[in-house]
């Protein structure tokens, strides 16, 4: 038997924050975090990338867990999960590139590929991509899947425009930012509102990489020198900030909806 929803219980059930402009920000900084978390955690930390990986993706199974088991939407862990996800994003690229030498541009071109194969097989069983309309375990499994190469893939083209290409941080940080501003302008002009989401959503990664590293490399090499540490402690705070204010409006709302 096919069950119809409607618009509103659709919302309702979706386990996706709303696609707002604090849905944006938490989602840059969160891309920040898994480009200095990753390299705090693997370096200054002394894990090692081994070790970093390992405690990162069964960290990252565990959150996906509960995210998968929750009955709703529970911003904290859906957070959670997104700058985990981050991190081991990161982190695959780096396997790749530095652990077995694998260029980036073939990196960046395996991931397109990639994500391209989940998006078509996630369109051939479920007839569409919006974020608005993930309200089964299923579309929820493609859902994180995609996140996941978003990630990666974002790593990658970040790293290969940064650093294969010569482009900086500062420049790199500079033209993936307009590149998200033109984004938004194809959507306000009524551009297909799915397929500007995900590209607006792969965009962010290599902004936020761009943006970390331009924060936490030695002046020597281009950045600023506020160090992993500062920047990921700085920029977690930011997120745990913004998502309680979102947390709390969302309450607040439901309350003064309540009592009408």
């Amino acid at each position: 038997m096919t069950i119809a929803h409607s618009p509103h219980s659709l919302v309702s059930l979706s386990k996706i924050p709303e696609i707002t402009l604090s849905f944006w920000i938490i989602k840059i900084l969160s891309t920040t975090v898994g480009e200095t978390g990753a390299d705090y955690l693997a370096v200054n930390a002394g894990w090692g990338q081994g070790i970093t990986r390992a405690v990162m993706g069964a960290l990252l199974c565990a959150i996906l867990a509960l995210q998968l088991g929750s009955r709703r939407l529970r911003l904290w862990l859906y957070w959670l999960a997104v700058v985990l996800v981050s991190i081991v994003g990161t982190q695959i690229t780096d396997l790749l590139t530095d652990g077995l030498g694998v260029s980036l541009y073939v990196s960046t071109a395996l991931f397109s590929v990639a994500l391209t194969a989940i998006f078509a097989i996630w369109y051939a069983k479920e007839r569409t991509l919006s974020i608005h309309t993930i309200v089964t375990r299923r579309r929820e499994l493609f859902y994180w899947a995609a996140i996941l190469c978003t990630f990666a893939l974002g790593t990658a083209a970040g790293d290969l425009a940064t650093e294969a290409a010569g482009l900086g941080f500062t420049h790199g940080a500079v033209i993936f930012g307009a590149l998200i501003a033109g984004t938004w302008l194809l959507f306000r002009a009524g551009v297909n509102p799915v397929a500007t989401f995900w590209i607006a959503y792969v965009l962010t990664r290599p902004f936020g990489a761009a943006l970390g590293d331009l924060l936490t490399q030695a002046r020597t090499y281009g950045g600023l020198g506020l160090g992993a540490q500062w920047t990921s402690a700085l920029f977690l705070a930011a997120i745990a900030g913004m998502v309680a204010t979102v947390e709390f409006q969302t309450r607040s709302h439901g309350a003064t909806s309540q009592t009408r």
